[in-house]
């Protein structure tokens, strides 16, 4: 006969705090997986990482607020480009342009442990 296996514990485990290292290259990375898919590593990454650390929640949560209030803009100037005949629409690789800069630069700034806010966004994640 072999033993039993030891019995699953069911009780959630709160997760430590990252050491400041894990919450910059996170913040970093965060910051800028922005670039290529948007919206979701800062929503992942605030639902997975916000209790880790209160330097990764800020970063995380300034990233969300910036993505949303960027696809706010990128669909005002769509819907403004359709009855100008895309006029609108044309002054959204300006948008983009700056908004992948901005990235780059809060990714730098967390990098170095620094805390970087986003010109002109809306605070709706809190």
């Amino acid at each position: 006969m072999t033993a039993a296996p030891p019995p699953f514990e069911t009780a959630y485990q709160p997760q430590p705090p990252m050491t400041p290292q894990d919450q910059r290259l996170w913040a970093t990375l965060i910051h800028l997986g922005g670039i290529l898919f948007g919206f979701l590593p800062a929503l992942v990454g605030y639902l997975v990482l916000k209790s880790r650390g209160e330097f990764i929640r800020q970063h995380t949560l300034e990233e969300l607020n910036f993505q949303i209030s960027l696809a706010i803009y990128m669909a005002a100037l769509v819907l403004i480009g359709i009855p100008t005949f895309f006029i609108g629409t044309i002054l959204a690789l300006p948008l983009a342009v700056a908004a992948i800069i901005f990235m780059i630069i809060a990714a730098v700034k967390s990098n170095a442990g620094e805390f970087y806010r986003y010109p002109l966004i809306f605070r709706f994640v809190k």
